[in-house]
């Protein structure tokens, strides 16, 4: 059973993010072992990609040769499609218990992947500034963050002028939405700007297949509005040059009975799924 509450009294970030830290650094291997996740797919087909990478390969284009970063890479499954799309990738994220799941898919597959351990506040002093001509973030991960401005900072610092961020995300009216009504109705009552307090979840399980029983279960998310990330963008020197909603998101997003997977690991509204966006890409680049 999931359930939320408000913080109303802040505590420094640092310790919101030591609690996240925690939840992630026990789901990894977990995730790393569940079908969800296709790490033996990867292993068996050297052109197996990941799902969220599949998904937007018509947007992504030819990233060949391309030197990129994957901010909050979690077990490393994107960043090694993005390699076997031609990328020199290296994967950023806060929890070593996933870079050693990372590393070691990069290790099995050889790909051209290195993994470096930090924040995302970090990535500049960790990964140096104006380097890069591509920085990926996968689906599920600003949702993380306390401040989209920091984030993007960050995205416009690691790029070279002309440099393109690609980025997959849930859409904040899907955040926005109460989880577990028993009359399924679509009903707005998180927020949908971002705030200083973070909403606290104590969930026993996790979004992939798995028989683990975890004891790491409560994490701190933050909100952020597309006029919230458009502006932040612009405000650091980005042009955007593509916006895309969609009706599927790569998990099931709501309780069950609310959503059918519809194929390539998408999943959908049951009723009327153009009432809701559930996810959206975003390309900008580098002015």
């Amino acid at each position: 059973m999931l359930t939320w509450g408000r913080v109303w009294h802040l505590r420094p970030v640092n310790e919101y993010l030591e609690t996240n830290r925690a939840n992630w650094d026990e789901r990894a291997p977990a995730h790393a072992a569940s079908p969800g996740y296709h790490v033996a797919e990867f292993l068996a087909d050297p052109g197996y990609l990941s799902e969220v990478v599949r998904f937007d390969l018509p947007r992504l284009g030819d990233i060949a040769g391309l030197r990129g970063v994957h901010l909050q890479c979690h077990i490393g499954t994107d960043t090694v499609s993005l390699t076997r799309l031609g990328a020199s990738m290296t994967g950023l994220d806060f929890s070593p218990a996933a870079l050693a799941e990372a590393r070691k898919l990069a290790e099995q597959t050889g790909a051209d992947a290195r993994f470096v351990e930090g924040e995302l506040s970090q990535a500049t002093e960790l990964l140096g500034t104006a380097a890069y001509d591509l920085v990926f973030t996968g689906i599920g991960a600003l949702c993380w963050l306390p401040s989209i401005k920091v984030w993007a900072e960050v995205v416009a610092s690691l790029l070279r002028p002309g440099g393109r961020l690609f980025l997959r995300e849930g859409h904040p009216m899907l955040w926005t939405l109460e989880y577990g009504r028993e009359d399924n109705l679509l009903v707005v009552k998180d927020s949908y700007f971002e705030r200083p307090e973070p909403t606290t979840w104590n969930e026993g399980g996790t979004y992939v297949p798995t028989d683990v029983e975890f004891t790491t279960t409560v994490t701190h998310d933050w909100s952020h509005g597309l006029g919230e990330i458009f502006t932040a963008l612009l405000d650091n020197g980005m042009t955007i040059t593509g916006f895309e909603e969609h009706d599927s998101v790569p998990w099931p997003a709501l309780p069950p009975g609310q959503m059918s997977e519809i194929g390539d690991g998408e999943w959908q509204l049951n009723e009327a799924p153009w009432r809701l966006p559930h996810t959206y890409t975003l390309q900008a680049v580098k002015r």
